[in-house]
């Protein structure tokens, strides 16, 4: 029995079966690999927050802060405010407020605790009970450049001993201490989530993969 052979697809018909790729962009793309990982695109979330439904996802650590600034002052209340508008019960948003808080200060310190528990009407040994509970709040002053050097199993397999000790040899400190100049604070830490790329350093909010001891002081230039 004779059988037609199939007329090919057109080139950019979307097959349903097949993941649409980013944005519904398929193909082949000639990128480098500074563009796949972002290298060479350094992003700027807005204080404000943006839209509503992305406000209370914007915690990272920037190496400019103020531990006296305001914390819910100019963009800054109208990013708690879309903060608050997603929940119907303030207590739930604490967790995104603890960390607009700790973007502005640095850290949370027991002032800034008693802020935030007042602005959300809550009890003060509440909120201290839950920054206390979670290792990315920050309760004591860090250097400029926070980085977390992950040792879980996959990093630790791969080196990520020597890379800490390597971080620690270059800044002159020790973990969990801020250097002299200001401007490190060197950490261990549990699992940052990127097995595939040991080792795996975090340093404030982006993402370093694939670091090896001798990369140590290549990283730390491009910071200063």
């Amino acid at each position: 029995m004779n059988r037609e052979a199939p007329e090919p697809k057109a080139k950019n018909v979307r097959d349903p079966k097949k993941n649409p790729g980013f944005a519904g962009l398929v193909g082949e793309f000639n990128l480098s690999e500074a563009e796949i990982r972002g290298t060479n695109y350094v992003g700027e979330r807005p204080k404000h927050g943006g839209h509503a439904s992305v406000a209370g996802t914007l915690p990272y650590q920037v190496p400019d802060r103020d531990p006296e600034a305001p914390i819910f002052a100019g963009p800054y209340a109208e990013r708690l405010e879309k903060i608050l508008s997603r929940y119907p019960d303030p207590q739930a948003a604490l967790l995104p407020a603890l960390h607009m808080a700790q973007e502005i200060r640095g850290y949370l310190s027991p002032a800034t605790l008693d802020e935030v528990a007042e602005r959300l009407g809550l009890a003060p040994v509440y909120v201290r009970g839950v920054a206390t509970f979670y290792t990315m709040y920050n309760l004591a002053p860090l250097g400029k450049y926070l980085i977390q050097v992950c040792t879980n199993i996959s990093c630790n397999l791969c080196g990520a001993d020597q890379v800490l000790e390597a971080f620690i040899e270059h800044t002159g400190t020790e973990t969990g201490v801020v250097s002299e100049n200001g401007l490190w604070t060197v950490m261990e830490v549990e699992c940052l989530g990127a097995c595939g790329f040991p080792t795996v350093v975090q340093i404030n909010e982006k993402f370093y993969e694939n670091i090896r001891p001798e990369d140590v002081p290549a990283v730390l230039e491009r910071l200063t």
